[in-house]
């Protein structure tokens, strides 16, 4: 039964005209059938247009840099290779993804390698192909620069990782009395090691502290020359926000959430949310940080980067994966409430990872209906998963579909090839992982696919 769509709390995505091609082309029912089950479809050009605006962002405040996909964000082998045939780099933290990107064309010395507690066996091979080591620790630092003896080949490329003094229990970075002794191990190893910089992990997404905490890192660069070494960039990490949904949604959604439209009674701080609308997104948020005054200074980030020959690293990943793919899910079944539908589909929410943050992923689904009846209100549901748990929910909030939901329509949630796809799938159940499948519109009135050919 439809209901009054009055004050109803939504989120409705961005338009996306690539996404809404995919929605339109009659291709998604087709491959729900052949799967048997959810998948994800990605749109690498929309990796492609996000990272070329990361260049034009640094060619305009006349910074020279340098991006690195933090392959974390998805596993997807498409994103490696568009960066690879891009000349950018990417950033791997385990052995596997170090190995993949390799088989997948990206050059070693385009590598960074972060992560704390790092295996002896990446190291190694960070050493023996010349890949840049973010170091974490004084024993990671004595473990590369044993590596670079024994192998003889060349230096260990190294950035000494700081902790946040605005972020002190950090469990990522070097104290100030470490960085000291690190920086002096580095002198003494001579032509062991080529230390390029300095680089920081920072919670959060505020554009002041990381200002702050770059200026900073400019200055130790500036004083490590003194001591005969390299230092002549940082990496900021990533940490740059993508905006789902417009400012006035976002604010009405946060001003009117409350346990009644949730399955349940559930709740959710608000704190507990990403912040879906950000004023700065993307290249937007590289932009804004470049032209910030860091505190104390009489130059913005740009001028002090320019001033001191510092190239600037970062390593966006959801940043460069907006709108480069979206999650279908098959709806299996649907229960009446009171005044409400509850939704049963074909996976579960471990391929909807904001769960892991005991959070919600909140931009609405499209609901892809079988039935092409007109819309006839509002049909508020909830989206449950395919397991016997309780509390395996897709979506706790009852989100408002312009058509009752039926056995067999699709939902497709949008813009969720940044960290939701598979930071946290597992084959609960004995279910398959959702694969991936790379949607190629180029030169074609229809869309054309392959699976994504990540190792496994």
């Amino acid at each position: 039964m439809a209901v009054s769509s009055a004050a109803w709390p939504t989120l409705p995505v961005l338009p996306d005209p690539a996404t809404a091609r995919v929605l339109e082309s009659g291709l998604l029912p087709e491959l729900a059938y052949a799967f048997g089950g959810p998948f994800h479809f990605l749109l690498p050009d929309a990796f492609d247009a996000n990272l070329a605006a990361f260049h034009q962002a640094l060619e305009a405040a006349g910074v020279d840099g340098f991006v690195y996909f933090a392959k974390k964000a998805n596993k997807a082998a498409a994103f490696v290779e568009r960066a690879a045939a891009a000349g950018a780099g990417v950033d791997v933290a385990s052995l596997a993804e170090l190995r993949e990107s390799l088989g997948h064309g990206v050059r070693a010395e385009h590598l960074v390698v972060t992560g704390p507690a790092k295996d002896p066996a990446v190291l190694r091979l960070a050493v023996q192909h010349g890949a840049l080591v973010a170091v974490d620790s004084l024993g990671e630092l004595d473990a590369l620069i044993t590596a670079a003896l024994t192998g003889r080949t060349r230096p260990a490329r190294i950035l000494l990782r700081v902790l946040p003094p605005q972020q002190p229990h950090s469990r990522f970075g070097l104290s100030e009395d470490e960085l000291a002794t690190a920086v002096e191990r580095c002198v003494h190893a001579g032509d062991a090691v080529r230390v390029e910089g300095f680089s920081f992990h920072l919670s959060g997404y505020a554009l002041q502290p990381r200002a702050d905490l770059a200026a900073h890192l400019a200055d130790l660069c500036l004083k490590a020359r003194v001591q005969g070494l390299q230092a002549d960039r940082i990496s900021i990490g990533g940490g740059l926000p993508v905006t789902y949904t417009d400012a006035g949604s976002w604010s009405t959604f946060l001003a009117h959430q409350h346990s009644g439209p949730y399955h349940a009674g559930k709740t959710f701080p608000a704190d507990a949310f990403y912040p879906y609308h950000s004023p700065n997104s993307g290249a937007g948020s590289l932009s804004a940080l470049l032209a910030t005054r860091p505190d104390g200074r009489d130059q913005d980030l740009a001028a002090i980067l320019r001033d001191a020959g510092i190239t600037l690293l970062l390593e966006p990943g959801r940043a460069l994966l907006d709108k480069a793919g979206a999650t279908v899910f098959t709806i299996r079944g649907v229960k009446d409430r009171d005044g409400y539908q509850l939704i049963t589909v074909d996976g579960t929410s471990l391929s909807l990872s904001e769960q892991w943050f005991n959070s919600e992923y909140l931009p609405d689904p499209h609901l892809l209906s079988q039935d092409p009846a007109a819309e006839d209100g509002l049909h508020p549901a909830s989206v449950g998963a395919a397991t016997c748990l309780e509390s395996d929910m897709l979506t706790w909030r009852k989100i408002g579909f312009p058509r009752r939901p039926r056995a067999g329509d699709l939902l497709v949630y949008p813009n969720t090839a940044g960290y939701q796809m598979d930071s946290n799938e597992s084959p609960f159940h004995d279910l398959p992982l959702p694969p991936k499948v790379v949607i190629d519109r180029t030169g074609h009135p229809r869309p054309r696919w392959r699976l994504d050919r990540h190792f496994t």
